[in-house]
């Protein structure tokens, strides 16, 4: 039994893509989640002991529950989930959002709203648990709150408004945890003390990340789970392209602060490598569209059923190899087969097995004929080959197909039986026959041929 080929439209998702991603979703809101019990637990042992990891410096209670909350709103946000559980996640992720610029409001008009309110305990470490978060801090959970509550959003405009807010937020993280992390790695020698906890940035750059996977399930950024080769070139470059800048960066600052070289060669060096870096980048892309450029132009001259050139593909390239024989004066023949009583199969037995024997004869073609031989199905049950052939190498080509029928007909043990009917003609060395004469004239010797054998079995 031969496959049919099935092709799955390049906008569409890949499937198996999807499933990893919302496996991997899975896994990084449960390490949010571990990383604020792990949090809790820090607390609870410093209420028993404070000297027990001095130099942990845990997330304070905002922070772990502005985690918990927007952690439970992306896990809530999903189509085939029930209203009520959709509405609590919006509710959810504009608690976190109203909380969060309530802090930047503090932060920047220097007016209490009684967010940042100490407890009273002697004990030292208090303070700070109930303290007011940083404001790069709340600058994150305000814009990843924000763009929760239109993460399931499903009208095309407001699809375009959550795309707009998701690429937003993952700017104002980047920026944040990017910020953080070059601050306590000290790249420009700044002994400016880092205030906010460094599991606050990881579980925000966790949650940014859950979002905008949930983004790819709709609007723009489906292109990096499509089937398609620009979502695959997406797939690959989007890590580097991420990272890159970054890296650059962090080159360049670490030069400047250990005054290696002068600053205009340092930023002479990264320039340097940043071209041919892009220029890395731009010739993959490059070779990579001419890769995709020549599948397009192949799938327009392919059969998509037996993978023979179809009628254009066939002319094209059998046109060229005459004019390659009349250049060189070599014979060049033409064979035409027409495969017998395909319509009285597909109606009996279905079309399915008539496919079935389509494929079977493009099979024996592509076995007897070399890969510089031109074939193609021309037609529903019409197929053809042309190239470089004495009349006496086209005869023993035509005597080997109907040996690989007989041969495949022996095996089979159910109907119908493969037949076909051929016809070929030959054009002499130094002739100036068109294509087109050679393909009636050889269409002409198959229908003879068939009648024949309809003679002989009457």
């Amino acid at each position: 039994m031969f496959n049919l080929p099935q092709e799955v439209p390049s906008n569409e998702p890949d499937s198996e893509i999807s499933i990893e991603l919302a496996g991997a979703e899975r896994v990084i809101l449960c390490a949010a989640a571990v990383i604020v019990l792990a949090n809790v637990a820090r607390w609870l042992i410093l209420a028993v002991d404070p000297d027990i990891f001095p130099t942990w410096n845990p997330m304070n209670l905002q922070a772990m529950l502005l985690t918990t909350l927007s952690g439970l709103s992306l896990a809530l946000a999903h189509l085939r989930y029930s209203r009520i559980r959709r509405v609590t996640s919006v509710l959810l992720g504009g608690f976190v959002a109203v909380f969060s610029f309530a802090v930047v409001i503090e932060y920047v008009f220097h007016e209490s709203l009684g967010i940042d309110a100490y407890a009273v305990s002697g004990h030292t470490a208090y303070p700070y648990l109930f303290s007011r978060m940083a404001l790069q801090a709340a600058l994150g959970f305000g814009a990843l709150g924000v763009a929760e509550m239109f993460t399931f959003v499903r009208r095309p405009a407001l699809v375009l408004v959550a795309d707009f807010l998701a690429l937003c937020q993952a700017a104002v993280v980047l920026t944040v945890v990017s910020g953080h992390f070059i601050a306590i790695l000290h790249f420009f020698d700044s002994q400016t003390p880092v205030r906010t906890s460094v599991f606050t940035m990881i579980c925000l750059l966790f949650l940014s990340a859950v979002l905008m996977m949930r983004r790819t399930e709709r609007g723009i950024l489906n292109i990096f789970i499509g089937n398609g080769s620009g979502s695959k070139v997406a797939r690959i470059l989007a890590p580097l392209l991420l990272l890159l800048p970054y890296f650059r960066e962090a080159i360049r600052a670490q030069f400047i602060s250990e005054s290696r070289m002068p600053a205009y060669y340092t930023t002479a060096i990264v320039a340097t490598v940043a071209v041919f870096v892009s220029c890395a980048i731009l010739i993959y892309l490059a070779r990579r569209m001419n890769s995709m450029e020549a599948e397009v132009n192949d799938l327009s001259l392919r059969d998509g059923l037996t993978d023979l050139h179809n009628l254009r593909g066939f002319r094209l390239l059998a046109e060229q190899a005459l004019r390659l024989a009349h250049r060189l004066k070599t014979p060049f023949s033409v064979l035409f087969i027409d495969l017998d009583d395909l319509k009285k199969t597909n109606d009996t037995l279905g079309h399915q097995v008539g496919s079935e024997l389509i494929i079977e004869v493009a099979e024996i073609l592509k076995s007897s004929f070399r890969e510089t031989d031109v074939l193609g199905r021309i037609g529903g049950d019409e197929f053809a080959v042309a190239g470089q052939f004495s009349e006496e190498h086209i005869a023993q080509a035509k005597h080997q197909l109907e040996v690989s029928a007989t041969v495949a007909n022996r095996s089979r043990t159910h109907p119908p039986k493969l037949s076909f009917s051929v016809g070929c003609v030959t054009l002499a060395a130094g002739g100036q026959e068109t294509l087109d004469s050679l393909l009636a004239r050889a269409d002409q010797a198959m229908y003879s041929a068939k009648r024949r054998k309809k003679m002989t079995v009457a």
